[in-house]
Parts: structure tokens; C-alpha cells; sequence
């Protein structure tokens, strides 16, 4: 009697505000009309494996000084996050913290923690593909391999996380050139 051997579960995690703030470092812009495609970016790290879950972790904005641009801000966010729901992500909200003028996410760092960590002790994936360069997550990622799982890490060639890399089964390093393959039209 044969066997089929299972394939392997993969669970994505997207910090939305790690990735944004790499690319606004590395000065990597989208024209207007066109937007990255999230769908297809985890569908070419996934490859031929199953995806399980898919997860994007942001911070929530709010127009607190009534604002036409903050209103433009928060209705621009809600369509991003009602379009990326649209593409079988989960939606994992933070919040945002306005301080001395500077924006600042919280929150999010520790939901991806705590999923990462449920998901393992729940056997819900095999693998973690983690799109984040926050080392505050190195815990949670030192568990989950504890529990037996494999972490992919996913970051910047610009500015990769050398902690991460250390912690990680597999890194994939991005170069501007990546990016843009996963450009596309918004219509």
C-alpha cells in the first residue's frame, strides 16, 4: 500500500508597515495607477506548497484632526485592506499611535508573535514565511522551531536583518528589481 505523502503547509505573515517602510527607504514608489500585488508576491514564495493562511498586520489609521488629508489616508488604507480581504488575506489590526508629530505602529509586532507561536503549537502550518524585519520577533521564532517548524524569512537586500538571517531556515533577500515583477495595474 502506497503512501501519498502530504504537502507541506505553508503560513504567510505580512508586517504591512515593515514591508511599506522598506520600500519607502530604499525610495522604491509606485506611479500613479499601479500598486504591488500582494496575491502574487505569496503565491511565488509559496510555490507549489499549500498555503494555509495568508496575513497581513497593520495599524489602523484614524482622522483624528478631521483633516481632508488624514480622511484621504483612512479611506485610501480601507480600500487596500478590503481589496487585499478580497485576495483571501486575514486582516490583522494594530494600532496607530500619533506622538510629537511621528507616527508610530503598536501592537502588530506582538499579534505576529502570537500567531506565530498558535500556529505551531496548533500544527496549523509546517512552515512560516515571515515578511518582517523586526528581531522583536526572534522569540517567537526560536519556539516555533523548538515546536519543529521552519521559518522563511523574507526581507530587503538594501537593508537585510542579519539576526533574522541567523535565526531563519531560508531567507529570501528582495532587490528593487523583485519588487517591480509584482507591480501592476490598479484598476
Amino acid at each position: 500500500m502506497a503512501f501519498l505523502k502530504r504537502k507541506e503547509r505553508v503560513a504567510v505573515y505580512i508586517d504591512g508597515s515593515n514591508f511599506y517602510n522598506y520600500l519607502k527607504d530604499k525610495e522604491i514608489s509606485f506611479p500613479k495607477g499601479k500598486k504591488f500585488n500582494f496575491k502574487v508576491f505569496v503565491e511565488s514564495l509559496v510555490g507549489d506548497r499549500e498555503c494555509v493562511s495568508k496575513r497581513y498586520y497593520t495599524g489602523i489609521f484614524r482622522n483624528l484632526d478631521r483633516t481632508s488629508k488624514s480622511e484621504s489616508l483612512v479611506r485610501g488604507q480601507q480600500k487596500f485592506l478590503t481589496n487585499l480581504e478580497k485576495d483571501g488575506f486575514s486582516i490583522k489590526r494594530g494600532r496607530i499611535i500619533y506622538d510629537s508629530g511621528k507616527i508610530r505602529e503598536k501592537g502588530t509586532d506582538v499579534k505576529i508573535a502570537t500567531d506565530l507561536i498558535v500556529g505551531a503549537v496548533d500544527n496549523l502550518y509546517d512552515t512560516a514565511i515571515l515578511i518582517s524585519s523586526d528581531t522583536d520577533l526572534i522569540p517567537a521564532i526560536n519556539y516555533i522551531k523548538y515546536k519543529g517548524k521552519k521559518l522563511e524569512y523574507v526581507g530587503f537586500s538594501h537593508a537585510p536583518s542579519f539576526a533574522m538571517i541567523k535565526y531563519a531556515d531560508f531567507r529570501k533577500l528582495l532587490l528593487p528589481e523583485d519588487i517591480e515583477k509584482f507591480k501592476e495595474n490598479n484598476i
